[in-house]
């Protein structure tokens, strides 16, 4: 499984001939270095509704025939617009072509804003275990710090996690700090930073605050295997 960091909270996943992309923030992202038109995805995944994980959804969806795969409220709304979606929630899995999908809990908001200035309500923000080939992959997606993540780390053998670390509007790298002990996740990737003033971090001292060996810091067009 060879699996690629794109800036913000953009990942690719490759496993044979299977091609899923996590919430794909790429047109007005700076620190993305894919192009929309250019994106070939069997699969989107998305952790919540907010634009900058929404991000290029619906044009790669169309692009590729791609199946939509999200938390119920926003799944519906892709239906809405005629793609096809698959709509889960928190605490459920269900098992694809490609491997098993699960929704964890996620503290934080979800709603998308219309180019008129309208917001549609997406339902509950998650994250999301990706277990393929025996290996899972743990995409936080936004959030803050939960005690729960210790149940999620004792009840899942996690291979590679995606941690925020942006602080503002996610954990900040004190409290992914934390996060990261609670999971256990074999290997960590910091996410979510940079891309905005607001959330500007230091990743390298993030992964040095880790057990030795566990993190690794991204940059965009980075891929690694599992």
């Amino acid at each position: 499984m060879n699996i690629s960091y794109h800036g913000h909270s953009v990942v690719q996943v490759q496993d044979n001939d299977k091609k899923i992309i996590i919430d794909p923030f790429i047109s007005g992202n700076e620190l993305c270095d894919l192009n929309a038109d250019e994106v070939k995805a069997d699969y989107i995944l998305l952790t919540h509704g907010h634009n900058d994980h929404v991000g290029d959804t619906e044009q790669i969806a169309k692009n590729n025939d791609a199946l939509i795969i999200a938390p119920f409220e926003l799944a519906t709304y892709f239906e809405n617009k005629g793609l096809n979606a698959h709509p889960m929630h928190i605490g459920g899995a269900h098992t694809f072509d490609f491997g098993t999908v699960k929704l964890t809990q996620a503290f934080h908001g979800s709603a998308f804003f219309e180019d008129d200035g309208s917001i549609v309500y997406t339902g509950m923000p998650s994250g999301i275990l990706l277990t393929i080939g025996g290996k899972t992959v743990y995409h936080m997606g936004d959030t803050g710090l939960f005690s729960d993540m210790k149940l999620i780390g004792d009840r899942n053998d996690i291979d590679l996690a995606f941690v925020p670390i942006g602080d503002n509007f996610t954990m900040g790298p004190e409290d992914a700090q934390l996060a990261c002990e609670w999971i256990k996740a074999k290997q960590v990737v910091p996410i979510h930073f940079d891309t905005f003033d607001v959330i500007k971090q230091d990743p390298e001292s993030f992964v040095d605050s880790l057990q030795s060996g566990v993190g690794k810091v991204m940059k965009p067009g980075d891929q690694l295997s599992l």
